[in-house]
């Protein structure tokens, strides 16, 4: 499905991912574990179009998209939630999650507002508030909504757990 090799980027000269070869099967979970500074946020920025490669290549269904810009990774099904989670601070909570609400690639929409309603329940409470009244976990919920209500086939998240206490 979506798959990096012998991917090389660099932050200026700093040679941050060296090599790096990852293959993401369709209806997998898989983890990336490491210390801070081991270049898992690199190599994510870097799958998303963030962050060019100088070498190497991502995959998407077989496909060469290196280099490709953010907004065509996601119209291709990935859904991120970035490290900082980039919720809008002058949006309520409802208009957070519903901007970004599409049918996936195959028409159908698996993730309504109403299932993540359900998935976070507390986030009903919070409809009209605005982004900057949420707490961090509250903020981290409304990021993963967010990735969600655009029906992705891959869904990936930098620092998944941040701010988050247990459901």
């Amino acid at each position: 499905m979506f798959g990096v090799q012998e991917l090389h980027t660099y932050y200026g000269d700093s040679h941050i991912l060296h090599g790096v070869s990852l293959a993401l099967p369709q209806g997998r979970a898989v983890g990336l574990l490491g210390r801070n500074g081991m270049g898992k946020t690199t190599l994510i920025r870097t799958l998303m179009g963030y962050v060019p490669a100088r070498r190497g290549q991502v995959f998407a269904d077989g496909r060469d998209v290196s280099g490709a810009a953010p907004e065509r990774m996601a119209r291709l099904g990935i859904g991120y939630v970035p490290e900082g989670r980039g919720v809008f601070p002058n949006l309520s909570v409802k208009e957070n999650l519903l901007m970004s609400a599409r049918a996936g690639l195959d028409g159908r929409r698996n993730w309504s507002y109403e299932r993540v309603l359900e998935t976070f329940p507390r986030l009903k409470e919070r409809l009209s508030n605005g982004g900057h009244q949420l707490s961090g976990g509250e903020q981290q919920m409304v990021a993963i909504g967010r990735a969600l209500m655009t029906n992705p086939r891959l869904l990936i998240l930098d620092e998944a757990t941040e701010g988050l206490a247990p459901l």
